[in-house]
């Protein structure tokens, strides 16, 4: 029990070096280090779609990750890093991408749905025709089934 509890500890503490992979990504300035991983932390790894090229364990991620380390020792802006991956991978690979006539649409795409569904769920309603009226005979068998 004791050993697995020490498995689990060392596993939670090492946590923080699963997002590089390599030692030798990191930069040797912590700034430029800390500015880089601020930057990756926004952007998606195209691979695993819902976690930051930091967090991410995937080649392209490492790939992407080194890019940005590259481009912050080259002395680039955040924007202009930013800029350079949109222009190659599409807004897409912002964790948080801006809000545009594209955004805001792909948002307002299920509310649109559901607006459609309902209109045709209601004009479809309105055209079903009542049914005709029970014959005689229909109505003398009605009868006699409620009435066993």
């Amino acid at each position: 029990m004791i050993r697995i509890l020490l498995l689990l500890a060392a596993m939670l503490l090492s946590a923080p070096a699963w997002a590089i992979s390599d030692p030798s990504e990191a930069l040797r300035d912590p700034r430029a280090e800390a500015r880089s991983v601020e930057i990756g932390s926004q952007l998606r790894c195209l691979v695993c779609q819902n976690e930051s090229i930091e967090d991410s364990g995937a080649d392209l991620a490492r790939d992407l990750r080194k890019i940005v380390r590259e481009h912050v020792a080259a002395g680039e802006t955040d924007e202009q890093i930013t800029a350079w991956m949109v222009a190659r991978y599409g807004d897409f690979v912002r964790l948080r991408p801006p809000v545009n006539w594209g955004t805001a649409l792909l948002w307002a795409s299920p509310v649109i749905a559901l607006l459609v569904a309902g209109g045709l769920a209601m004009g479809l309603r309105r055209r079903a025709a009542p049914p005709p009226p029970l014959s005689d005979d229909e109505q003398k068998r009605l009868a006699q089934l409620l009435e066993s």
